[in-house]
């Protein structure tokens, strides 16, 4: 009976461990695979590529601020895979996000990485929400940091009267974005108009004009 009960614990055990071990990105199998962006093949990553230099390892993508004259009032300006080819299988990335006063990044996730950001100017109200709908939000100045766990819904609200920016972290080559409103309202095909209707409690008038406004641009 002893030997039973240890068997069990012992299977219960290797199961766990197999579980948590599929759970995350393996381990890689050399120095470096700097992307082949051009790759016609599909794989979990980019395949690699046979030559490289330093210029794979490197973007001044970040250097300057971008223009965030637009209705939301922020701009996102992404140093990932598809920009720096030398972190394919690296599991990190960067990202530059600059706000105009009273600018928005709006609510949204990113389905592969946690984000943590470092605020280099200016002021910003941000906060994420778990799924048990409680809203974690603090207001941020230059030198802080702060971290939106990976998948919950976040924002970032610039409430000041001068610009603001931020330096944000990931812990994924391509952390991927989805907006919850354009991913909504925006989606190509639609959404159906009785699903939005339904589940926003609107009429069907009020989801017209609100895809009208996020519809993406020809």
């Amino acid at each position: 009976m002893r030997r039973t009960n240890y068997q069990l614990l012992s299977l219960f055990a290797l199961l766990a461990f197999i579980s948590r071990a599929s759970a995350f990105d393996p381990d890689m199998l050399q120095d470096l695979c700097v992307a082949d962006l051009n790759a016609t093949v599909k794989v979990n990553g980019f395949p690699c590529k046979d030559k490289f230099d330093a210029a794979d390892f490197s973007s001044n993508v970040l250097a300057k601020p971008g223009a965030a004259n637009n209705t939301l009032g922020s701009l996102v300006t992404a140093a990932n895979v598809q920009k720096v080819p030398g972190l394919n299988t690296l599991g990190v990335s960067l990202s530059r996000i600059d706000y105009a006063p009273g600018g928005l990044n709006p609510p949204h996730t990113h389905p592969r990485a946690t984000e943590m950001i470092f605020v280099l100017e200016g002021q910003l109200d941000v906060g994420f929400i778990t799924t048990s709908n409680t809203l974690v939000s603090k207001t941020v100045i230059p030198g802080d940091v702060f971290v939106f766990p990976r998948g919950l819904v976040h924002f970032q609200k610039n409430n000041g009267a001068v610009p603001a920016a931020v330096m944000a972290a990931f812990n994924s080559q391509l952390p991927g974005t989805q907006s919850i409103a354009s991913t909504l309202f925006g989606a190509t095909p639609p959404v159906p108009d009785n699903v939005l209707t339904k589940a926003f409690q609107i009429g069907s008038k009020e989801v017209t004009k609100i895809k009208s406004r996020l519809a993406p641009k020809k």
